[in-house]
């Protein structure tokens, strides 16, 4: 069951890596159709917050001597090496730029909330009754909203959100997801999905695709401040409906793809470059007048796959891990030496 178990979240973890590139592709050109608006929105519905649920439900040994240590050399890291070149590019692509270490550049904001949430843990575990917990979790991330600068620095606003999501993915245990992941429970969530995904082409607003970015506070998203809590409460339970839709079909066997979702670090720090590249290029302004989009679903999977492969993480591991394997091989050796 343990293995089963481990190909489970894997699976998931690829998958929605994907979806992340996939969504990443499309953004550009969700505006110039209704259907690639539908597909934009239905991602971003659950992409994300599945992502946050399950680095919640691995943060369980939190309390263990060093776990955040290893946090901020794993997350942090990475983090201000990527937020460095991004600085570079858009240095010499705009020619001003300020260097910020907290204001994280577009896909960046992830890597700093990790670290923030597992903070916020460490506060919340203090409360010790789950239904506490997850009230004040609520409370705090549907007033955020309410705080009018509230935004990108230091990734505030996601953060403080999402991370109802990222406790609720701590507090669940292996049982909840051996429930869901019934054959009759997979098949109403399958039905659950493609509802979702109807009535998003003929209903969702067109403002609405900003409340699932969770970047902005309610002023800026132009909404009654007296109904603004609801609309996030609303929000919340779309969310989490599709999340744990998602999570239950997701399959348990291991698949040709199961080794390549403990590589999604990777592909999330790298895509991104690539994604720039492909909107410079004379591609996207073919892919744009032909309206055929499909394309842009192989091509996020070429990506994913590509990004995911040997070759790539042995070169990128120096700059993402600032290790390499040759010194790694060495130390051990040393170390056996030593022994």
């Amino acid at each position: 069951m343990s293995k089963k178990r481990e190909s489970y979240f894997d699976n998931a973890k690829f998958i929605l890596i994907f979806l992340v590139v996939f969504g990443h592709f499309i953004s550009p050109h969700k505006g110039d159709s209704e259907a690639l608006y539908t597909v934009y929105n239905f991602i971003y519905t659950f992409h994300m917050p599945a992502f946050i649920l399950i680095g919640g439900f691995f943060s369980k040994s939190i309390m263990k001597k060093g776990y955040l240590k290893k946090i901020f050399r794993n997350i942090l890291i990475p983090y201000f090496i990527f937020q460095f070149i991004y600085f570079v590019l858009h240095r010499i692509w705009n020619g001003k730029e300020t260097l910020t270490l907290f204001d994280p550049y577009w896909t960046l904001w992830f890597l700093l909330s990790m670290v923030l949430w597992n903070i916020l843990l460490l506060l919340f575990i203090k409360l010790k009754h789950p239904a506490i917990m997850m009230t004040v979790a609520l409370t705090i991330g549907i007033f955020a909203g309410y705080i009018q600068d509230i935004g990108t620095y230091f990734s505030l606003s996601r953060t403080f959100v999402f991370f109802p999501v990222f406790l609720g993915g701590y507090l669940l245990k292996k049982e909840h997801f051996t429930k869901i992941l019934r054959p009759e429970i997979r098949i109403a969530a399958g039905m659950i999905l493609i509802g979702m995904f109807v009535s998003y082409y003929f209903f969702f607003p067109q403002e609405a695709k900003d409340w699932l970015l969770a970047s902005s506070s309610y002023e800026e998203l132009g909404v009654e401040l007296g109904q603004a809590w609801f609309i996030r409460l609303l929000m919340y339970g779309l969310m989490a409906l599709a999340t744990f839709s998602f999570m239950t079909i997701v399959p348990r066997r291991k698949m040709f793809f199961t080794h390549l979702g403990t590589r999604t670090l990777y592909v999330y720090l790298l895509h991104g470059f690539i994604v720039k590249l492909f909107e410079l290029s004379p591609f996207y302004d073919l892919i744009g007048k032909s309206g055929n989009y499909f394309v842009l679903l192989i091509l996020a999977a070429i990506v994913t796959l590509t990004l995911a492969s040997k070759p790539i993480i042995t070169l990128a591991q120096p700059m993402i891990e600032l290790k390499t394997h040759l010194l790694q091989r060495y130390m051990n050796r040393k170390t056996a030496d030593v022994s």
